[in-house]
């Protein structure tokens, strides 16, 4: 007959080495600290551990305000370490607020680039980028029906195309989805998931503590050696734009998969070639031939109105001199 100690000591001896080995081979949960950014954020001496600022940028001792709640201003937060793993996963807590209902504006970026500190025109940060880009735009300036803003989106550039803000970036987007995270009173998450040329991004804006799916794309090619950053802008509108922590880790290689770094690969996605191309949606068509089209007409028929006055002018002054004439 066995001891009821002694079971209870091998169950616990081996729940113990269960636990380990799960502990051990689950590099899902392992965390790149060089690439996070949690409270408290001040280190010895002046500025944050890994990470500089720029423009607008104020580090206070509960987040890191990247524009506060006023017009025309910049401000961005770049990591130091280029991200040297080839699959990895961003848990980005940040926060936007105003003061304003229903006009505010214009919004704030995730970057995974190969520059950095460069502020520029896209959500603060440069235009022509090579890399990946997270867009949470909260001003549309395309009134495009089909998605309500605030909106989160995804673009991949190897530098060579421009960000539409005419159109609000629709003709490059990867994907995207509806994300009304503005003037909540709990924390709100995004993650960007990049595995195996898989970008996924997913969302927790009401504080259920888990991930709800906002969009997945497959073929996503990109280079290992670039930074990560967040960026976020104001024009006429304002909002202030807060990131709490950044959270990074590394994950698993699946079997098969080469785990060495690559460098030297162009960032990729189906949409990078047909960018340049001014790819018009059949939509957008219509309305602008529409547009020339009543124009054209209300230029002919002015002239033809002008005309018409100055033939009747002509034809009253010739019959004017032939009663004279008679007279």
């Amino acid at each position: 007959m066995v001891h009821t100690g002694n079971v209870r000591y091998l169950v616990g001896i081996l729940a113990l080495h269960a636990t380990s080995l799960k502990a051990e081979w689950n590099t899902k949960d392992f965390q790149k600290r060089e690439h996070s950014l949690t409270k408290p954020y001040e280190g010895s001496g002046f500025g944050v551990p890994n990470w500089d600022f720029q423009g607008s940028t104020m580090v206070t001792s509960n987040y890191v305000r990247l524009t506060p709640d006023q017009r025309s201003k910049q401000g961005a937060l770049w990591n130091k370490i280029p991200c040297r793993v080839r699959n990895w996963e961003v848990q980005l807590n940040f926060k936007v607020t105003g003061t304003t209902r229903d006009l505010f504006g214009d919004g704030f970026a995730f970057w995974y680039t190969k520059e950095r500190m460069e502020i520029g025109p896209v959500f603060g940060s440069k235009d022509f980028f090579s890399g990946l880009a997270i867009i949470g735009d909260t001003y549309s300036n395309h009134n495009n029906p089909n998605h309500q803003l605030p909106y989160l989106s995804a673009m991949v550039n190897n530098g060579s195309v421009s960000y539409d803000h005419e159109k609000d970036g629709k003709h490059t987007m990867l994907g995207g989805c509806q994300l009304k995270f503005r003037n909540k009173n709990h924390e709100t998450w995004i993650a960007i998931r990049y595995e195996n040329d898989k970008l996924t991004i997913s969302s927790d804006i009401n504080d259920k503590r888990a991930w709800a799916p906002c969009f997945s794309t497959e073929g996503v090619k990109l280079p290992t050696g670039y930074y990560f950053g967040m960026s976020a802008t104001t024009g006429d509108l304002s909002d202030a734009h807060d990131v709490i922590s950044v959270k990074t880790y590394e994950l698993d290689t699946a079997a098969g998969v080469p785990k060495e770094e690559r460098p030297d690969i162009e960032p990729e996605s189906e949409f990078i070639a047909a960018a340049p191309k001014e790819k018009k949606e059949e939509s957008d068509l219509p309305s602008m031939s529409g547009m020339k089209k009543f124009f054209i007409c209300l230029l002919v028929v002015l002239g033809i109105i002008v005309v018409g006055v100055v033939g009747i002018m002509i034809y009253q002054k010739r019959q004017e001199n032939i009663r004279k004439r008679f007279y």
